[in-house]
């Protein structure tokens, strides 16, 4: 259903994509933004279903300005060298990643209005983009560790924010979510019985049932404010 395209920053950097086009007219676009674990076959998957959903979903390589052609699984090996990359890429001077998530969000623009949908570390940098980036008209973080700190709490996003997680998620605890909740009365947060990375069918931690009712709500949410 999708290829890999190359875009090209704001600063000139070219890096790859997966995109994955609908089967007919685009409703919009849709920014599906990786895990630590590069845009491997779960986020292949994960765009294209997007596409079959009708819109025209862009997924960035987000490591590829420190390594290029990063796809890994999820053993205990892939998940250091994933925190390592994701080490990696924070600390690029600013705007570092986000100026590729902005042409992601330029290209995704062809399609009409665009959201943008991210898992775990993906979950972090879509938070960050409802605040910082041009062009979104909602956004949907999964489980992004680090959104509940309060440095990234701080943030204000400027479009409609629906962030989901889960009530045994070791790395995000519900305290820090019920804090964000707190300081954000409009961001929509919803709380799963599931843990971290629950929408992830190649995950041990993978919940069907937290999946379904996310995506079902995330659809609804980008259909009300992007198409």
């Amino acid at each position: 259903m999708g290829n890999i395209v190359d875009l090209k920053a704001a600063d000139g950097f070219t890096f790859p994509a997966y995109v994955a086009q609908p089967a007919g007219k685009p409703k919009g676009g849709i920014v599906v933004l990786q895990e630590i674990f590069g845009v491997n076959s779960h986020i292949r998957a994960v765009a294209d279903g997007y596409a079959a959903a009708g819109y025209l979903a862009v997924a960035p390589a987000t490591f590829h300005r420190v390594k290029q052609g990063v796809e890994l699984g999820y053993t205990m090996d892939d998940m250091g060298a994933g925190m390592a990359l994701k080490a990696a890429v924070e600390a690029l001077p600013a705007p570092g990643v986000m100026a590729d998530i902005q042409a992601a969000i330029d290209h995704a623009a062809q399609a009409g209005k665009v959201g943008i949908v991210g898992y775990c570390w993906g979950g972090l940098l879509t938070w960050r983009a409802a605040a910082l980036a041009d062009g979104l008209s909602a956004a949907v973080p999964y489980y992004g560790g680090g959104t509940t700190t309060p440095d990234e709490i701080a943030r204000k996003p400027k479009v409609p924010v629906m962030a989901h997680y889960g009530d045994k998620d070791k790395h995000i605890s519900v305290e820090s979510v019920e804090a964000l909740k707190k300081a954000h009365p409009e961001v929509e947060v919803h709380i799963y019985e599931a843990d971290h990375g629950f929408n992830c069918d190649h995950r041990g931690s993978f919940d069907a049932p937290a999946a379904k009712l996310a995506l079902e709500r995330t659809l609804a949410f980008f259909a009300k404010h992007v198409g």
